[in-house]
């Protein structure tokens, strides 16, 4: 007996262990909308850490004390728009003095009014109204280009970087110029770029022009965006630890937002390109077809199939063999799909203890008994909540075709022919058919376009001229950002390795917390509470801008141009972003996207109109009553979404995710029941399955039978059963150095243009050589004489030296 007793009691720990480990598998589905951003005032939230909030007050007092002095018995609110921009005006007057305190009093009273001056508003709406409009009245007199001026200062202030390198420890002192002009930036560009029905006519050609602004240099200097990047670099460098990071990346997020346009800009830029390009249109709308998806069961876990497992033979008792896994119950496991309803998957899981075990666990006999029960339960849900067919139309390549009919002529023919895909003799009736149904779904993409123009011309670089590239936001921005953009996807890789909470404080890792430690360190345990939320808070919006911009730059690098993208891509390869973010997902991510990381009493608009209750312990861990943190699962997503994009197609970055074992990571991550996140998981697990072998494929036929049902399909992909030449091992690095050299002689074709290229013609003619004007500068009239004394006369002319030179 005592032999006996250990058994239940470790099957109960493992349980204890399952439910703290991996969170509740029964998790409710979460009604999660995915977009651009958050809702606008949670935005606006994100942009102040809860150490700064002493810091509202102050802004308001120098507003008060100098606008008294200026208008006295009048509010702000009272004052008509032409008196509102005569005092803005001697504001930004107050911007060009030498003396540094004054500036940044005047900074502090621009801020207050970019912020909605609060201390005339009596609720949350009447902050955020002000805040719109006076961002709007602040842009138009000129407000942005004043503190552009003032940050470009800022940055080259070396006496703030040497004094910041001398700290031992940097806080939020260190950086409060920095924070004022930075948050009065972030709050124009977020207001002006949210759009709203109401807005009058004159403030759309301002949101307009400001875009304008942003996206093309003005004298030809650099992007905004781009010293926003420059920023990003220097601080990494070490060079700037007291930069505050996480206002830069919200800001240059937002920026790269406005001027570049979000996804659904994206999805018409798209429609718009294949149009020229005379392609025929999209099959479907992916952003629709994503919001209509919904959320399945997740899949068993080996703790429970353990259990399972044990269960099913304390039933069978009587029975020892266990039959082989055949073809036939696979086909029965497409008749009866799992995933054909959300209701009935949740019920098959709490349940049906014998049906969701390792799969092929019983013999087809007991199938037979079980399967004809479930159908009456599920058939009236299906009629209603489920619509037939599959979510995507399927698409096939030009090469699938070509690869189909090598093997088809092989097989029957004896030989090939090439790349010829119409010539289909001495091929049996039904290839005939086959080939015509491919062609049906044939899809060509932009991209394939593109790539074919670029070998066109590389091969007649004469004869085609030169390309007309079109002056588009992107375009700007990708040659600006160039010569540098493997610096700046270090530096962001970087920082979303320190920020991640699965990292380790290491010694030599960068300090991302300068701009939310206070000057003195908490005292009580209290003020250690509010600070440890706010530190974790930090770290999650720093995630969400990284990845919100890094897939913003993916995503319309791409449409701009296929090796724009995978230059970008490329680069985040080698700074080894695919194992930053497997090791970002191996963490319980369900506790990530439930955490509650926020002290909502304390969040921006509210904490400026209400008046502010004593916090307690018991508050502080009260947080939020959501039932998940948008900016968490949002982050998740943008991830997933950049690991597809570096991984699709790419086979040796997808032997990555092999090596690096991210199969039961992905898994966990399906336990979160959002339809978007389980999508972007299951394309992951599509990509690699046939390189995980029968084994894992037989014991993950739930997870199988969800990627038939939510992924794409490509026909003649033989992603379930790894029999593709392309599951067999070659030389993985020619994949990545073929790609590197074309990304390099697309980028010296477009843009390294030397003058003296070998191409250009060449004047041999002395007369004609001679004969030609040079335009000189006036001043050069003047010191001419002086000039030939100096270049001419004085150098001795050494005879032989220019004989032996020719």
């Amino acid at each position: 007996q005592p032999q006996q007793q250990p058994q239940p009691k470790g099957r109960e720990l493992f349980r204890s262990q399952r439910k703290e480990s991996e969170g509740s598998v029964d998790c409710p589905s979460l009604e999660f909308e995915y977009g651009d951003a958050d809702g606008h005032g949670a935005e606006l939230a994100e942009l102040y850490s809860y150490t700064e909030e002493p810091e509202l007050s102050h802004n308001r007092r120098c507003f008060e004390e100098d606008f008294h002095a200026q208008v006295p018995d009048r509010r702000w609110l009272e004052l008509d728009v032409a008196q509102q921009k005569a005092y803005v005006m001697r504001l930004l007057d107050g911007l060009e003095v030498v003396n540094r305190d004054k500036r940044l009093r005047v900074a502090r009273a621009i801020l207050y009014l970019a912020q909605g001056v609060f201390g005339d508003c009596d609720n949350e709406g009447d902050v955020l109204h002000w805040a719109r409009h006076n961002s709007f009245l602040l842009y138009q007199l000129g407000t942005f280009s004043a503190f552009l001026e003032l940050l470009n200062m800022e940055i080259e202030n070396s006496q703030a970087c040497s004094s910041a390198l001398r700290k031992p420890a940097i806080s939020l002192a260190d950086s409060t110029e920095l924070r004022v002009l930075l948050s009065v930036m972030y709050l124009m560009v977020e207001n002006i770029r949210v759009e709203q029905e109401t807005d009058p006519p004159e403030w759309k050609t301002c949101r307009e022009t400001f875009r304008m602004e942003l996206s093309f240099p003005v004298h030809s200097e650099e992007p905004f965006a781009l010293l926003l990047f420059t920023m990003v670099t220097k601080f990494c460098s070490g060079h700037a630890p007291h930069f505050p990071m996480k206002k830069v990346l919200l800001l240059l997020w937002k920026v790269l937002l406005f001027t570049l346009g979000g996804f659904e800009a994206l999805q018409a830029l798209k429609v718009q390109r294949r149009e020229e390009l005379g392609l025929p249109p999209l099959p479907e709308d992916s952003i629709q077809v994503v919001r209509g998806m919904r959320a399945a069961s997740p899949p068993t876990y080996a703790i429970e199939l353990v259990e399972q497992q044990q269960q099913q033979q304390q039933k069978r008792g009587h029975r020892s063999r266990r039959p082989l896994m055949k073809q036939d119950s696979l086909d029965i496991y497409n008749e009866r799909d799992p995933f054909k309803n959300d209701e009935g998957g949740v019920d098959e899981e709490e349940n049906d203890d014998v049906d969701s075990g390792i799969e092929g666990e019983l013999d087809l006999m007991e199938r037979d008994a079980i399967i004809p029960a479930m159908p009456a339960q599920r058939l009236p849900i299906e009629r209603v909540s489920f619509p037939k067919g599959l979510p995507w139309a399927p698409k096939v390549r030009q090469k699938d075709i070509e690869h189909f009919l090598e093997a088809s002529r092989n097989k029957f023919i004896g030989f090939t022919l090439g790349q010829d895909t119409e010539t289909l003799i001495g091929l049996p009736r039904p290839i005939h058919e086959s080939v015509k149904t491919l062609k049906q779904h044939k899809y060509v993409s932009i991209s394939d376009v593109q790539i074919k123009n670029e070998e066109e011309l590389e091969k007649c670089p004469m004869s085609l001229g030169e390309e007309e590239v079109q002056e588009t936001p992107c375009e700007v921005l990708y040659r600006a950002m160039l010569y540098n953009l493997p610096q700046y996807m270090i530096a962001l890789l970087k920082i979303l390795l320190a920020a991640a909470p699965t990292s380790k404080a290491k010694t030599d890792s960068i300090n991302i917390l300068a701009d939310v430690l206070p000057e003195e360190m908490p005292i009580t345990v209290l003020q250690s509470m509010k600070l440890g939320i706010d530190v974790n808070r930090h770290k999650e919006i720093i995630v969400k801008s990284i990845s919100a911009l890094l897939l913003l730059l993916l995503k319309h690098f791409k449409l701009n141009h296929i090796y724009q993208f995978e230059y970008v891509s490329q680069h985040l390869v080698f700074a080894n972003c695919i194992p930053l973010i497997l090791k970002f997902f191996n963490q319980n991510i369900m506790s990530y996207i439930t955490a509650k990381n926020s002290i909502s009493v304390l969040d921006y608009p509210h904490c400026t109109v209400c008046d502010l209750p004593e916090l307690t312990a018991e508050s502080l861990e009260a947080g939020d009553n959501n039932q998940f943190c948008w900016r968490n699962l949002f982050s998740c997503i943008n991830l997933l979404r950049i690991l597809n994009k570096l991984t699709k197609w790419k086979h040796s970055r997808t032997m990555m995710l092999v090596v690096f074992k991210s199969a039961p990571i992905l898994k966990r991550a399906l336990k979160v029941k959002q339809a978007m996140m389980q999508l972007y998981v299951l394309k992951l697990l599509k990509i690699q399955t046939k390189y995980l072998g029968r084994q894992w494929r037989k014991s993950n036929m739930k997870t199988m039978s969800a990627i038939y049902q939510k992924v794409r399909h490509r026909m003649n992909d033989d992603w379930a059963y790894g029999n593709d030449i392309d599951a067999r091992p070659w030389d993985f690095q020619a994949e990545e150095c073929t790609l590197r050299a074309n990304i390099e002689a697309f980028n010296s074709r477009r843009y390294d243009k030397p003058r003296d290229s070998e191409f250009a013609p060449v004047d041999n003619c002395l007369q004609s050589v001679l004969g030609q004007r040079l335009e000189l500068p006036e001043d050069f009239h003047y010191s001419y004489e002086l000039w030939l004394e100096r270049e001419v006369f004085s150098q001795p002319i050494r005879w032989e030296e220019l004989l032996l030179c020719q």
